[in-house]
């Protein structure tokens, strides 16, 4: 297949599909925040609203490793136009629903056609720009798939506190339409090679089914206090059936749904692992800090979303520069550098305490947008280089996908560890406060003015508060020391990279 055509305005068709995957990438978070508005004006429990965020994540998990199947049937420039065409549909559909059944269903559906998005507008970004621009066109992706993130919780408690939850849902509508107007109108020309593959019918029920079982484990596995549940413990056996299934299916099949021979490629494989664990730490740090400012430092969510927002200026800042001079540097040298700068912000969230003021919290959160503006490029751009130009679609779908995987068991583990671990600290803590210590029965009257028990409550209360701080800096030591460890993953892939990479990547 040609990659040398070029749209009639390269600027317009850019904006159209990162308009695209900004509104797709936002919706992931945008709903996190009005879950308690929703379930109230539904009539719902907290625990039933967050199938609103789970069915968006099952459904967008199994469709994203589809990708590279759906574009050989119908073409990159289609499957993306109607795609973002029925996300638009899914968003008014989920505005209007009447109850909460009809909104999981809608949510479901909006993460279904969401998957190819992303992977697409990366694949079709790179055959757009010509090699020694693709730098720029991989940034500008990056610079999307962090700020969305960020601004989805405070645009949506913005919007919710203003208006109604619905319009969380309904700004979609007009930016999905013209998104799909412009890039059908700039990609008209475009030449296509479909073909029709016969569907590895195992393959898609084996991926339903392990992926689908996997995400609800991980999803709510907190909230089922894991494996003393049994719905826990039930959808976990066959997550791991269904996924071993998979891929003993799917390695030996000829024609797989799924391409898993992508991992063949050397800067597939260490970009991949690079990408999804530096994601899983990423994504980890921006569950935990305004989880952490809300319940132990006492900010609103409003605030807490304010100290963490610093993270996104130095990536819109840095990101023309990034895009354009990266490929005069080693990109593992760039990488390496976003991950010394990512781990050096984790050890300094280590060394937090209570009183921390707000100055401090947003100045660390600003250091590593230093990190993530360096990060997802050079990777992108390690892990596609040896891709043939007819994979990128497959392998950037199959790498977006364990990426969302890899976040959503990081969710799962940081929130587990560390309340974890506040149990324990509270435990240890609490052992140095007995009525034989006259330094603690002194302090007890002082507080309580004569009243032990409300002297204890209160007692109790700061060591609840020490032992999730202790906790919060033992998780971040882990996370400071994962991202240390990345620089010699990534060292383990070969250049040439990105425009050097020869007539193979450069797809001639």
């Amino acid at each position: 297949m040609s990659t040398n055509f070029r749209p009639p305005n390269l600027a317009l068709a850019t904006v159209g599909l990162s308009l695209a995957t900004f509104m797709q990438v936002l919706d992931t978070t945008i709903a996190n925040v009005s879950l308690p508005t929703i379930a109230g004006n539904l009539g719902v429990s907290s625990n039933q609203s967050t199938w609103v965020i789970t069915s968006f994540a099952v459904s967008n998990a199994i469709a994203l490793p589809l990708t590279g199947f759906l574009t050989r049937r119908f073409g990159e420039v289609k499957l993306f136009v109607w795609a973002t065409l029925l996300f638009s549909l899914a968003s008014f559909l989920c505005g209007i629903a009447q109850s909460m059944s009809m909104l999981i269903l809608f949510r479901a559906i909006q993460g279904a056609v969401a998957g190819p998005m992303y992977p697409i507008t990366q694949s079709l970004l790179i055959s757009i720009y010509p090699p020694a621009k693709r730098g720029m066109a991989l940034a500008l992706l990056a610079m999307v798939t962090v700020v969305a993130p960020i601004a989805g919780p405070i645009l949506g408690g913005l919007i919710t506190d203003n208006y109604s939850w619905p319009w969380i849902f309904f700004i979609n509508v007009p930016i999905g339409i013209f998104a799909s107007m412009v890039v059908a109108n700039q990609m008209k020309g475009r030449p296509e090679v479909t073909e029709r593959p016969k569907v590895d019918y195992i393959g898609l029920i084996t991926l339903i089914i392990g992926v689908g079982a996997l995400q609800i484990v991980l999803d709510k596995g907190n909230d089922e206090d894991w494996f003393s549940s049994q719905f826990i413990v039930i959808t976990s056996i066959i997550a791991a059936i269904g996924l071993a299934v998979f891929l003993i299916w799917e390695l030996t099949d000829k024609d797989p749904i799924v391409n898993l021979r992508l991992f063949r490629h050397r800067n597939f494989a260490m970009g991949t692992l690079a990408l999804v664990l530096a994601y899983a730490a990423f994504f980890a740090i921006g569950l935990l800090v305004p989880q952490w400012l809300q319940r132990n430092v006492g900010y609103t969510s409003t605030w807490a979303g304010f100290a963490a927002a610093p993270l996104g200026i130095l990536p819109v800042i840095l990101t023309p520069f990034v895009g354009r001079y990266a490929h005069k540097f080693d990109l593992r040298v760039l990488a390496s550098g976003a991950f010394i700068v990512m781990g050096a912000t984790c050890f300094l969230r280590s060394e937090f305490y209570l009183e921390v003021d707000f100055y401090h919290v947003a100045m660390v959160q600003l250091l590593q947008g230093l990190g993530v503006a360096l990060f997802f490029m050079p990777v992108l751009s390690i892990l596609l280089s040896d891709l043939k130009p007819n994979e990128i679609a497959s392998g950037s779908g199959l790498a977006t996908f364990l990426r969302t995987l890899g976040g959503s068991f990081a969710a799962s583990l940081t929130t587990y560890l560390w309340e974890r671990r506040a149990v324990v600290h509270h435990a240890q803590l609490s052992e140095h406060i007995t009525a034989f210590d006259p330094t603690a029965q002194a302090a007890i009257q002082q507080m309580g003015h004569g009243d032990t028990q409300l002297a204890a409550a209160q007692i109790n209360q700061m060591i609840t508060q020490q032992g999730f701080q202790l906790s919060f800096n033992e998780v971040f030591h882990i996370l400071g020391w994962i991202f240390i460890a990345l620089v010699f993953v990534v060292w383990l892939a070969k250049p040439p990279f990105g425009a050097k990479a020869g007539p193979e990547a450069a797809g001639h």
